[in-house]
């Protein structure tokens, strides 16, 4: 089981893709505060809901689809920064950063081909002859 996991988190940006729902989480935390506060921030709460929603898709998207990495990024990364501006500073500056690291770390992975390991070979015998 534990094998089965490792693998799989080894076959797609795992920790980007984390970090991208934790900071989407982040960025619709604020705006869906309670209701009185909600009524008084009124139609701008929408906006930061929004892109939180997409970063958290985004990130999602990091681990179960994982040839669309440089899309996912590169949304991630336009999300938080728009984010910034939009969205009570980015969620206090901790989504936008957090966001704009998360999707820089998606879209730089990249797969890593899986290579048999070798069998070692017993001391003191010659290497086998190659036929070119």
């Amino acid at each position: 089981m534990l094998l089965t996991w490792r693998r799989w988190r080894r076959g797609r940006p795992f920790w980007g893709g984390l970090a991208a729902v934790v900071a989407g989480a982040e960025i619709c935390a604020i705006p869906l505060a309670p209701l009185k506060i909600m009524l008084q921030q009124g139609i701008a709460g929408i906006p930061s809901v929004l892109m939180g929603l997409v970063m958290i898709v985004m990130g999602l998207s990091a681990w179960f689809a994982p040839y669309y990495r440089g899309l996912a990024g590169v949304l991630t990364v336009l999300c938080a920064a728009a984010a910034l501006v939009m969205s009570n500073l980015g969620g206090f500056l901790i989504g936008t950063v957090i966001g704009i690291l998360d999707g820089s770390m998606i879209f730089a992975w990249q797969p890593v081909a899986l290579t048999e390991p070798e069998a070692p070979e017993a001391p003191g015998t010659a290497p086998a002859p190659c036929d070119h």
